[in-house]
């Protein structure tokens, strides 16, 4: 029962995920406050009727960052919280934590103009991986082998007008199988987890990957909680890849998409989120 508890859910489009969410509220007599992320406005003080706590399903991290901040500062618990949201949405900053932590993670070194990534490409070797800092569904990738291909890129990506453009992110590729890993954590668990194939070296669902249940390993489940832990924890998913090695954690997404998971696996993904959240909310 939702104990008088109203959620907030902090949206851009209603997507099976969301719809799933708001199911699980309802079903749980939880009343819900939609907050459309192209209408809803912050002042400097709080306004009135705001929810008790907050769900943050926007796809735009900058949304996110600035809505998270704001509810937090009109006392409002959001579900990530803010530091949460900017340290997993920024792979720069992810990555800096990851190794800090002495998490298993590629290889990855940062430029700040052209001329230092391509010589940050050579330091990493080729094939190489160019990412954007801040994005998902494996947009704007790009798996360089040679410094022909890394010229055209690099010419490309200082063409774009965005400033996160002029951040140059480069990661080792490395040679696992045609699948990675996803595991999904809420609060202390991981509650599922999927092995995502593709022919593509890119395993992203949204790129048309398939989708299988993985067993909880050992090492699956102690890598995913400390990845988790070590941006803030909360609602996060944790990407791993299979190297002879063991696994590396490459990825942690502060808002999830979960459709393909919960298919794969079986699990009420979205009650889970629920029931954490309201959790937050009662804390």
């Amino acid at each position: 029962m939702s104990d008088g508890v109203r959620l907030g859910i902090f949206y851009t489009i209603i997507r099976p995920e969301e719809k799933a969410i708001l199911a699980a509220a309802e079903a749980r007599g939880i009343p819900v406050v939609r907050l459309d992320d192209g209408v809803v406005t912050f002042g400097l003080e709080a306004p009135a009727d705001l929810p008790d706590v907050v769900l943050n399903r926007s796809v735009s991290h900058t949304r996110s960052l600035y809505a998270v901040h704001c509810y937090s500062a009109y006392g409002v618990p959001t579900v990530n919280t803010p530091s949460v949201v900017e340290l997993a949405g920024d792979k720069v900053l992810c990555s800096l934590r990851l190794a800090e932590r002495h998490i298993p993670t590629p290889r990855t070194v940062v430029a700040l103009s052209p001329e230092a990534a391509m010589s940050a490409i050579e330091q990493i070797g080729y094939p190489a991986v160019l990412k954007p800092a801040i994005g998902s569904w494996g947009r704007l990738m790009a798996k360089v082998d040679n410094p022909e291909d890394a010229l055209q890129i690099l010419e490309h990506k200082s063409a774009l007008s965005s400033p996160i453009h002029s951040v140059f992110y480069v990661q080792e590729f490395v040679p696992k199988p045609d699948r990675d890993l996803r595991a999904f954590v809420v609060g202390d668990e991981v509650v599922a987890a999927m092995y995502r194939h593709s022919t593509d070296w890119r395993t992203n669902a949204a790129r048309g990957a398939s989708a299988e249940k993985a067993p909880h390993s050992p090492e699956l489940v102690e890598l995913a909680l400390r990845a988790a832990a070590a941006v803030g924890g909360g609602v996060l998913a944790v990407d791993l890849m299979e190297t002879p090695s063991g696994l590396v954690v490459h990825e942690v997404n502060p808002t999830p998409e979960f459709k393909t998971l919960a298919a794969a696996t079986g699990v009420d993904v979205a009650g889970r989120i629920v029931d954490y959240t309201l959790g937050v909310a009662r804390q």
